[in-house]
């Protein structure tokens, strides 16, 4: 199985369910494997009070997330939508009430938000559904991470850690490509990359590393309203990222032989070089280093094999600027 590639449309979206389906359909036409959503259900998840994000100051959080939720038949509205695109159907759940709901709508696995690393209680509530779960480093530390694998683990090995920085947009001095791969080794458990950078360049290397899962913001367009449009794909930079990760896997996949040349046989008569008679020679002459040169086409005695002719005699007449063939040249003398 090839890099599992993640659209995270979240709450862009903005409460449209026009917006959300057809979210869902531009991603699918990228070519992605899954789309996410966020679940949140405002009163399980945060008091009315609860500060915003530094990066989106446009709505109290409590009354965005009432803004923006969706409906039980929502929800089921937009899995219906992945599953006729062949697109898995994610969304982050934000509280225990959203896990309820998602089991409702059957999500096949759980993707768990940075914020949520040290909500012991909720991981434990996933883990004994024995479903698949991606988990965002985010803002952890390696004691929290440990503590949120070692409560999924309790249950089941189904999981996938994915590093991610919870900066918005990420710098590429901030992405972490290190801290993936000792994610790796600390757990031996598949690895991912939860990209919040603007450019492709951070998933191709991520990919390039060994990461099985990549996730990366979606919107239509940069300059819609919102916690997360600014930090986001547009569906060109989207499907150009697919095509890449899809090209890097074909080449991480397919070895090549360094000595199996046959195939440049063409190209090496070509632009390789033979040794070539600079002067008339008649037969019987004894081949000095200022008779013969080196020219292409390499159709000849091989330019590397000099040293092997020089003081052998000519088997034949040779015209100059002619290639020099082995059977030029008397090789016992």
């Amino acid at each position: 199985m090839g890099t599992f590639i993640i659209a995270e449309i979240g709450s862009v979206h903005d409460g449209s369910m026009g917006n959300a389906l057809c979210l869902i359909d531009a991603a699918a036409a990228c070519g992605v494997d899954a789309v996410k959503f966020q679940t949140h259900i405002a009163e399980a998840e945060t008091l009315p009070n609860a500060p915003m994000p530094p990066y989106f100051k446009g709505e109290p959080r409590f009354e965005y997330f009432k803004r923006t939720g969706f409906t039980l038949e929502q929800w089921r509205q937009l899995k219906k939508r992945c599953d006729e695109h062949g697109v898995m159907f994610l969304s982050s759940p934000f509280s225990e009430a959203a896990v309820d709901l998602l089991e409702s709508v059957g999500v096949e696995q759980y993707k768990i938000p940075s914020g949520e690393v040290t909500n012991l209680p909720m991981l434990e509530k996933i883990a004994q559904l024995n479903k698949p779960v991606l988990l965002s480093s985010g803002m952890s530390s390696w004691s929290e991470l440990d503590l949120a694998v070692e409560t999924i683990r309790r249950y089941h090995d189904r999981l996938t850690v994915l590093q991610c920085t919870t900066e918005y947009p990420c710098s590429y001095e901030h992405v972490g490509l290190n801290v993936m791969l000792e994610i790796r080794g600390r757990y031996s458990l598949p690895v991912g990359l939860s990209d919040h950078t603007l450019t492709p360049y951070a998933t191709f290397a991520a990919v390039t590393l060994g990461a099985s899962v990549i996730e990366r913001h979606f919107t239509f367009s940069r300059k819609m309203y919102g916690s997360d449009a600014r930090h986001s794909l547009e569906p060109d930079d989207m499907a150009d990222l697919v095509r890449g990760v899809r090209a890097i896997e074909i080449m991480l996949a397919a070895e090549v032989d360094k000595n199996d040349i046959s195939r440049f046989q063409e190209m090496k008569d070509i632009f390789e070089k033979s040794l070539v008679a600079l002067v008339d020679i008649s037969v019987g002459t004894v081949l000095t280093r200022d008779m013969i040169g080196i020219k292409k086409p390499g159709t000849g005695i091989p330019a590397a094999r000099l040293a092997e002719v020089i003081g052998k005699r000519a088997a034949g007449v040779v015209k100059a600027d002619t290639v020099l063939m082995p059977s030029d040249v008397q090789w016992e003398n």
